[in-house]
């Protein structure tokens, strides 16, 4: 029992020295030759969204895959693809939320216009709301009421 507890104490005390593994640092950058076309990758690069990191474009991000993707850019630019069709070939791969600002359509539409939608709603659930409840559509008093109320007006006007 000494053994097997022995063993574990020393397994776990390895596990926790042994360095944690981590991503291989990506390799660096290679800037196209054509200073027109980095500048359009660099700025296509602010407008693409890190698919890890999911809070900074490829331009800021040292994720791996932020640089696969400039690689990608740069690859395609050098192609002669558009703008334009570099978007569309992210988006077929990794879905609209790989653009900070995704395409107005029929399936976005409720990421686009939903919450103005339900604060429109919101706001037209209570215009009615105060509506229906007016000034006089109070609860008649009852007698007692009445008497107690008869009471208090009086006290006061005595003082």
């Amino acid at each position: 029992m000494r053994r097997a507890a022995a063993l574990c104490a020393a397994v776990l005390l390895a596990s926790a020295a042994a360095p944690a593994v981590a991503e291989p640092p990506p390799a660096p950058d290679r800037p196209l030759t054509d200073p027109a076309q980095e500048a359009r990758a660099r700025a296509l690069f602010g407008d693409i969204r890190c698919v890890v990191c999911q809070h900074e474009s490829i331009a800021d991000s040292p994720a791996g895959i932020a640089a696969d993707l400039r690689g990608l850019v740069r690859e395609q630019i050098a192609a002669g693809k558009t703008d334009a069709q570099i978007k569309d070939d992210l988006i077929r791969r990794y879905g609209d939320y790989v653009l900070f600002q995704p395409p107005v359509r029929l399936g976005t539409w409720l990421l686009w216009f939903g919450p103005f939608a339900l604060a429109a709603g919101a706001g037209i659930v209570l215009v009615l709301r105060a509506r229906r409840r007016g000034p006089g559509d109070a609860a008649p008093l009852t007698a007692e009421e009445e008497r107690a109320l008869a009471e208090l007006t009086a006290d006061d006007e005595n003082a």
